[in-house]
């Protein structure tokens, strides 16, 4: 689960880790509220989405003062803002965060994700603060400095000094930087997070350290212990078809191709998938039913399948384990039955039951195409989609 910014400072604000003045507006006269109730400007207006490169389109802009900052406030909210990791279809911005403009002397990236293949946290820190951190990784790897922290044991302080010298941090800065580090760690761990970041994060000149942005997404295997953590949900930063399938506890990824692909498991759906590219279609989503999914489940997937308009045909790969045939089988043909469905539907079918679930496929009335195996499904479906 994704956050916005302004949601992120404020769990780092309550780790003690420092953020910039500010507040959140959802109109331009709440903006001018915001920057009326600080000190002085100038202030930094900016556009709340979950997505990254806001500046890039425009989404963050500088005011000198109160009611500068309702003018910019009004350029940015309810715009369409477009960056590169919204895709073109952009984002619409409902609310900015006002905060109050810093003097920089330095920017740093800090940031802390889970290594699977090292079963740990991996605390990430560079010099070259303010990029993409991918960028750093493929331009100049040498400048991101790394520590593994052991769960079992925690962040140890040599390992937030090896950091802070490794991004050669002046030494008056050590003390609070490890105590930022620490604290961020300390976050990291108790809130259950997939990823942290802070980019940049800054030294002002006035010898500083403040985080600047905050990015923050959480474990959702987790939430049942952050109730709080999840009603900070913004569901309207979600896909409304994602959305929907959360709703009946289906795993579903919007893409951008037009095959509908339903499958039992991660790993074949994967393999689906490639084998829709490989047959020179695109896929038009990710839809893990489960291996325990009701016909009803089976149901909504394939009506969630079917409300995206780019969708021109349906490849349903299933191999009964758990998921008996006949019972995905069931769903499928009450789904068909309960929506208009104008596209052609492509099935294989392997696993337990697989001749029941076959027979009701042939017994329903319904159009199906069956297929041979994987290939030849992927095949048939990139043949009519095209």
């Amino acid at each position: 689960m994704k956050i916005h910014e302004y949601q992120g400072k404020e769990l780092l604000a309550k780790f003690h880790v420092p953020v910039p003045a500010g507040g959140v507006a959802e109109s331009p006269t709440e903006a001018r509220m915001v920057a009326e109730s600080m000190e002085s400007g100038p202030f930094v207006v900016k556009a709340q989405i979950h997505a990254g490169g806001r500046g890039k389109g425009g989404g963050i802009k500088t005011a000198s003062t109160p009611e500068e900052v309702e003018q910019v406030a009004s350029e940015i909210i309810e715009m369409t803002l477009v960056t590169p990791q919204t895709g073109p279809e952009g984002r619409f911005v409902k609310m900015v965060l006002v905060e109050q403009a810093q003097d920089i002397a330095q920017e740093l990236y800090l940031g802390i994700v889970v290594d699977r293949s090292l079963a740990a946290p991996v605390i990430m820190m560079s010099a070259a603060g303010g990029m993409e951190i991918e960028e750093v990784a493929a331009r100049t790897p040498e400048l991101i400095i790394k520590e593994t922290v052991d769960p079992a044991v925690g962040l140890m302080p040599y390992q937030a000094r090896n950091l802070i010298f490794g991004v050669g941090l002046a030494p008056d800065l050590v003390r609070p930087a490890t105590a930022l580090i620490t604290n961020f760690y300390r976050m990291f761990m108790a809130l259950d997070c997939s990823l942290a970041e802070i980019n940049p994060l800054v030294v002002t000149k006035g010898g500083e350290l403040l985080a600047l942005d905050a990015k923050i997404n959480f474990d959702d295997n987790a939430l049942f212990r952050h109730h709080d953590l999840a009603a900070l949900d913004d569901v309207d930063e979600m896909d409304p078809l994602e959305h929907e399938a959360k709703k009946h506890h289906l795993n579903y990824i919007r893409l951008s191709g037009n095959v509908g692909a339903m499958v039992n498991g991660a790993g074949l759906a994967m393999a689906t998938m490639d084998l829709i590219k490989a047959a020179g279609a695109e896929p038009a989503n990710f839809l893990d039913v489960g291996g325990g999914a009701s016909a009803e489940m089976v149901a909504n997937g394939f009506r969630i399948i079917l409300s995206d308009p780019r969708v021109k045909g349906v490849l349903i790969n299933i191999f009964g384990g758990i998921l008996r045939c006949d019972r995905l089988a069931e769903g499928v043909i009450q789904a068909v039955k309960e929506v208009d469905v104008k596209v052609p539907i492509i099935i294989r079918l392997e696993g337990t039951n697989v001749e029941e679930g076959r027979r009701l496929l042939n017994d329903s009335g319904l159009t199906f195409t069956v297929a041979a195996d994987m290939q030849d499904a992927a095949r048939k479906v990139a043949a009519l989609v095209q």
